[in-house]
């Protein structure tokens, strides 16, 4: 069985991009424009990692990311930060709500697969 991934950013570029990447290795993707989007598919859809922007329109990552970890549902669902925020006080924030990874963009989509491959386990 694939693994299912989450990519939730208000840039289509960057959805595509990510969603490209990950379809070619085999896994299966959904995304949103933004966390309340992103709540709602979580509620359809069983994931087995989230790759979050922080920069967003309505709710944005770091909102998204607290509040998934306050519910005992989605808590342990690794999130993998990937945003253009490189600065250490938005990392910090990220991390101290339970971000698992930190990629800051532009990245290279095989930085990305490989960061992915060390945290979420082949089913």
């Amino acid at each position: 069985m694939s693994r299912k991934m989450l990519t939730v950013d208000d840039s289509p570029s960057v959805r595509k991009l990510v969603k490209f990447t990950l379809k070619a290795k085999g896994f299966q993707v959904s995304s949103a424009g933004d966390g309340v989007d992103a709540l709602e598919l979580m509620k359809q859809e069983d994931f087995d990692a989230i790759i979050l922007d922080i920069n967003m329109p309505r709710m944005n990552g770091l909102e998204f990311l607290k509040h998934i970890k306050a519910n005992k549902q989605y808590a342990s669902i690794p999130v993998i930060m990937l945003t253009t925020e490189g600065q250490d006080d938005d990392k910090d924030k990220a991390v101290a709500l339970g971000a698992t990874a930190y990629m800051v963009k532009p990245f290279k989509p095989t930085q990305l697969l490989t960061l992915i491959e060390k945290i979420v386990p082949d089913n």
